[in-house]
């Protein structure tokens, strides 16, 4: 793996822990799925520093309960 990947993996990481840290919230495997690919969403946008990327995550997903994906319901489909 090249140093500019592990470096990127590195940003992506270390957002997501920021998110973990400032909610204060056990590791979870769904939600860090979630912010790992909101992350990767966000590196291909452009976005290239732990401090952006986190803020982002932090502001967008408040909480564990905003990481959980909700599949429709019957109901809700009909």
């Amino acid at each position: 793996m090249s140093k500019c990947i592990k470096n990127d993996h590195l940003l992506m990481s270390k957002a997501v822990r920021e998110w973990y840290r400032y909610y204060e919230v056990e590791w979870d495997d769904q939600a860090s799925s979630f912010l790992c690919d909101a992350a990767i969403e966000l590196y291909n946008e452009g976005c290239r520093s732990v401090e952006e990327m986190a803020t982002v995550l932090i502001g967008t997903y408040v909480g564990l309960a905003a990481t959980r994906v909700n599949a429709p319901t019957s109901s809700s489909v009909h």
